[in-house]
């Protein structure tokens, strides 16, 4: 064999043990990547990521760069400063009412200069994309249409996206809080691996319903409020821990009571629930977002719940067992990090299942609250004017756009993490 053969041989052997030693997500990477509709998808989701995060410097009244009386200012910035406490309105700004009619040395407005609940008297009466509008030039029109009062379609849906975006993060986010930890209890513990004092049962049981009431009442911190109102009854157990009778040990079956939970929570209809609950608690984007993803969490929690049960008796528990690890550490550290992957397919098709929820309670006038735009509000226009049809295309094309999106990605990372698959 020549030189350059063997040199070439031991190429491919050096590329096969590279292949072989490489690490699990890096094998989750490739697999993710031959799935080109999954690729496609995130990187549309990136592009509707930006437009949320950028939607007040893409669509709004506001000009981004303006030169008034001698002085430079930047409007659009200096508004999401104020919306954020970390700003003030300059004094010679404040008397400005309206910023198209006022006269600039030099002016750069957004791509679309509307704001999304700004009305636009000479074009109301539902404009039409592709009829004639009262503009000055181009630059004034309104591309995908108005509705009844003048509102710009193409603001309203941009500034939509914004609301879509932090109701599947916040949503899921607060969902896979609650089901990650209730599923890690679960499957690490079990039915015959929990016990407690009588005492400390009592307690608990007789807390739990102030905790959801003090929760409840304080928004959207309401879940961590919750399991840190837990620990008190935990506390005012220890002194009575040392009467025998009261410190005899009760086992727990923890895994039989949070199942036959999440069963009887399956039953009760989602959306019935969530209406309910917005009804009692009023109209509010931010609330929406809480109460749907403190109803979202049962999924996740039973991924978690199926991982734990798998990875509590491999070797590596029974080494940090015998290390005399404490339950805590074991669950957080050592087994929750090697059980998250398959709970992110979960949380991917839940994101796109928070944000149709969202849109169905926009639809029917249950919400956000008034003046701010979603794409289920956008929608609901349509029913009350058949022929602007304009008001229904184009919400329900970004509704679904999304939500396929989201649901492509989560089969991909099925294909991903399919051990089968790992070639």
């Amino acid at each position: 064999m020549s030189k350059d053969n063997l040199i070439e041989d031991a190429s491919k052997k050096r590329e096969v043990v590279y292949d072989l030693d490489q690490t699990y997500s890096a094998i989750i990477k490739r697999q993710f990547k031959k799935n080109r509709a999954a690729v496609w998808s995130l990187r549309f989701l990136i592009v509707i990521v930006f437009i949320g995060l950028l939607a007040p410097f893409i669509a709004n009244n506001k000009p981004l760069y303006a030169k008034y009386e001698g002085n430079t200012y930047f409007p659009a910035f200096r508004e999401v400063a104020v919306e954020f406490g970390m700003a003030k309105w300059q004094p010679e700004l404040i008397k400005i009412i309206n910023w198209k009619t006022t006269e600039f040395e030099s002016v750069v407005w957004p791509l679309i200069p509307y704001a999304e609940e700004e009305r636009d008297f000479a074009n109301a009466h539902y404009k039409s994309p592709f009829g004639e509008q009262e503009v000055e030039s181009l630059r004034w029109r309104h591309w995908l249409g108005t509705d009844e009062s003048g509102v710009d379609l193409l603001s309203g849906l941009i500034n939509g996206t914004t609301i879509a975006v932090k109701v599947g993060v916040i949503s899921m986010s607060i969902s896979a809080f609650i089901g990650i930890i209730i599923g890690a209890f679960a499957g690490f513990y079990g039915d015959d691996n929990l016990s407690a004092s009588r005492i400390r049962i009592i307690f608990n049981v007789l807390f739990i319903p102030i905790a959801l009431f003090y929760a409840i009442k304080v928004g959207w911190i309401g879940i961590i409020l919750f399991f840190v109102l837990m620990i008190i009854p935990n506390l005012l157990a220890m002194p009575f821990e040392k009467i025998k009778v009261l410190n005899a040990k009760t086992n727990i079956p923890l895994d039989l009571l949070i199942m036959r939970f999440i069963e009887i929570f399956n039953s009760i209809p989602k959306l019935l629930l969530i209406m309910s609950i917005v009804a009692i608690l009023g109209q509010s984007i931010m609330l929406l977002m809480i109460i749907i993803g403190a109803t979202s969490w049962t999924g996740i929690a039973r991924f978690t719940r199926a991982e734990l049960l798998r990875v509590r008796n491999l070797e590596y528990m029974e080494a940090a067992k015998s290390l005399g690890y404490g339950e805590l550490r074991k669950i957080f550290i050592h087994a929750l990090p090697n059980s998250l992957a398959p709970v992110l397919i979960s949380i991917a098709f839940g994101v796109a299942g928070a944000i149709l929820t969202e849109a169905s309670l926009s639809f029917i006038g249950l919400g956000a609250e008034a003046g701010v735009a979603t794409w289920g509000k956008i929608l609901t226009l349509a029913r009350t004017e058949p022929s602007a049809w304009w008001l229904a295309i184009f919400p329900g094309f970004a509704i679904f756009i999304t939500v396929t999106i989201y649901n492509l990605i989560g089969e991909g990372l099925i294909d991903a993490l399919d051990p089968k698959l790992k070639q």
